[in-house]
């Protein structure tokens, strides 16, 4: 930093940083709200299936919907969060470059 408080021009601030972890950061929490809300929407199936007891024709086919939607979610959410976790993983010894072995 300079005398005024601002970052010097060499300080690397002009480097773009990549949209890549925001992006997929923003993936895992829509995927984890869609999982929340198909789970919400499968818990009220159950109860309105239970308590209500529809005679609709339709009703038998469409009432589990919401449990096969909730799997589905939480398989892709789990797969993400993976993803995600992986990408903020520091390196591992055998990947850092040769000149940080230096002492400074």
């Amino acid at each position: 930093m300079n005398a005024l408080g601002r970052r010097a021009p060499c300080s690397g601030s002009t480097r773009r940083r990549s949209r890549a972890p925001r992006r997929l950061a923003l993936a895992v929490r829509w995927a984890g709200r869609a999982l929340c809300w198909s789970l919400a929407a499968a818990m009220a199936a159950a109860a309105a299936d239970l308590v209500l007891a529809p005679g609709a024709p339709w009703w038998p086919n469409v009432w589990p919907l919401p449990w096969y939607l909730t799997g589905v979610c939480a398989l892709g959410w789990a797969a993400l969060r993976a993803r995600e976790k992986a990408a903020r993983r520091p390196p591992d010894e055998e990947d850092l470059p040769a000149d940080w072995d230096k002492a400074a």
